[in-house]
């Protein structure tokens, strides 16, 4: 297998709002906020849903790397419920190989309420329900030694069991890709994140706010400069700004497409990491693997969702 992509299963729950809703429920807008059920259900509520669909970060990427012909597979952890089967299908039904056993678990299957305002922008109450619990014994070692490479999101890293099934994921990998997901994951995490950076990872995908919150920085020079002193590939998006990637001493730059109808920006990132990886399993430049990564994240934020409609 090309890439297993290992997160947390989240059934992704899409309702527009405006910004005063934000307001109202004490959200900040653009991040990522863990809820409980109870939460979710009280927010849930007062929305109307626009779309329900399997996501997660990682799981969005490997459907991506799926739907350009590569051999993929996933990763997470459901419940034997409706939005488990849901959740599976969802994966199944692009061609993703779902390498996980659903059980009767205690917790339901996790959600993310996406919520979309008028400048596209999305914001994020997830609870993750069962993919919270994710552990060791849900990783098979042998699948993640027959994968070139092991894509892993930064949502997944947390204390107890999701950290020991990240680190035996690491331990066990050919190749480790790494998402930072999210300011709010890297702000909760900077140090182990840094040293993951640093000393576990080989391929780290980031946006220009988080990568210069990890390593305090104020501009993008001095990303530049920190992913230079590194052996590692590095890849940092910038919206509007494009793209930059980072291998060791090589630099390579990707503007942004113009003129695009942006209807939301859920899974931009996702979809950018899909095309990037494509590049790399199969032996591109530095900026042909850009090139991909642009092309599907501008694909993707001119329709609904985080996973391309396959008549795109």
């Amino acid at each position: 297998m090309k890439i297993l992509g290992i997160g947390n299963a989240i059934v992704d729950v899409l309702c527009k709002v405006e910004d005063n809703f934000l307001e109202k429920n004490s959200l900040t807008k653009s991040t990522m906020k863990l809820i409980d059920e109870m939460e979710f259900k009280n927010l849930l509520s007062k929305l109307t849903i626009q779309e329900t669909i399997s996501g997660g970060s990682v799981a969005n990427s490997i459907v991506g790397l799926s739907q350009l012909g590569n051999d993929v597979g996933f990763i997470g952890k459901i419940k034997d419920d409706e939005l488990g089967h849901k959740y599976e299908n969802g994966l199944v039904n692009e061609n993703v190989k779902y390498l996980y056993s659903k059980k009767d678990e205690p917790i339901s299957t996790g959600s993310c309420l996406i919520l979309i305002t008028p400048d596209s922008e999305r914001t994020m109450c997830t609870f993750l329900g069962t993919a919270g619990k994710i552990g060791a014994n849900d990783i098979n070692e042998k699948i993640i030694k027959n994968s070139d490479i092991t894509f892993l999101e930064g949502y997944l890293w947390d204390e107890g069991e999701p950290r020991k099934a990240f680190e035996k994921a690491i331990n066990n990998s050919n190749k480790v890709a790494m998402t930072l997901s999210d300011i709010f994951c890297v702000e909760r995490h900077k140090e182990e994140f840094l040293n993951l950076v640093k000393n576990k990872l080989d391929i780290i995908f980031a946006n220009e706010k988080e990568i210069l919150s990890l390593i305090d920085g104020k501009s993008i020079d001095d990303a530049i400069s920190f992913s230079k002193n590194l052996n590692k590939n590095i890849i940092i998006t910038r919206g509007a700004e494009g793209a930059i990637t980072i291998n060791k001493q090589e630099v390579a730059e990707q503007s942004a497409k113009k003129d695009l109808d942006i209807i939301d920006l859920t899974g931009a990132g996702d979809l950018f990491a899909a095309g990037y990886l494509h590049g790399v399993i199969n032996n591109l430049s530095l900026k042909e693997c850009l090139g991909h990564g642009t092309e599907l994240s501008s694909k993707i934020i001119q329709q609904f969702g985080a996973r391309l409609n396959k008549n795109k």
